[in-house]
């Protein structure tokens, strides 16, 4: 009675198996190629661009971060004058340079801290890349949800995958058991 309760259990967590790992699967996918690609930003220069190093990394000599937002903002027009947005500048003291990053088109300029020299100007593709790993691409409430279903799946899997690995172990050592009685 007790292997008959135990096969059908086994039975019904394939079903659970498939039917969630089914579900899940498009997003294990999106989510672990962009895991790769956001583990690799620092080694390919088209995902981030390398950190520049600048003067000075006293911030006493350093411009202001409103003057720094000036120079990338007038470096950041679009092709028709009109001002793209600075998202957050991130400031490297230890490279003496300042990064600011901007809404429209992934751009980021780096800037001496000290002289306001623009370093750089490249795409960011990282920013990208991770808002679509973690599902804010879409909305904040979908990457909250999304994030849920496929940690809870994740479980589900792991739990249901051991049971089906260790059921059909317990299943012959019973019908070794009874074989041998």
């Amino acid at each position: 009675m007790i292997r008959k309760n135990l096969v059908r259990a086994l039975r019904k967590f394939r079903i659970v198996h498939k039917w969630i790992g089914i579900g899940i699967a498009f997003f294990l996918l999106i989510s672990a190629l962009t895991g790769i690609l956001l583990s690799l930003k620092k080694e390919f220069d088209v995902l981030q661009p390398p950190t520049q190093v600048g003067d000075s990394n006293d911030l006493a000599d350093w411009m202001t971060l409103d003057e720094i937002k000036s120079i990338a903002s007038t470096a950041a027009l679009n092709d028709n004058d009109t001002p793209n947005a600075v998202e957050r500048i991130d400031v490297r003291p230890d490279k003496g340079i300042a990064k600011v990053l901007f809404e429209d088109g992934n751009l980021e300029i780096q800037l001496d801290g000290t002289t306001g020299e623009i370093l750089s100007v490249a795409p960011r593709y990282s920013d990208w890349i991770e808002s679509i790993h973690d599902g804010t691409i879409i909305s904040n409430l979908f990457s909250v949800i999304s994030m849920n279903v496929l940690g809870w799946g994740l479980v589900v899997m792991i739990i249901s995958g051991l049971w089906l690995w260790y059921g059909p172990i317990r299943v012959r050592k019973w019908r070794k058991k009874r074989t041998n009685s």
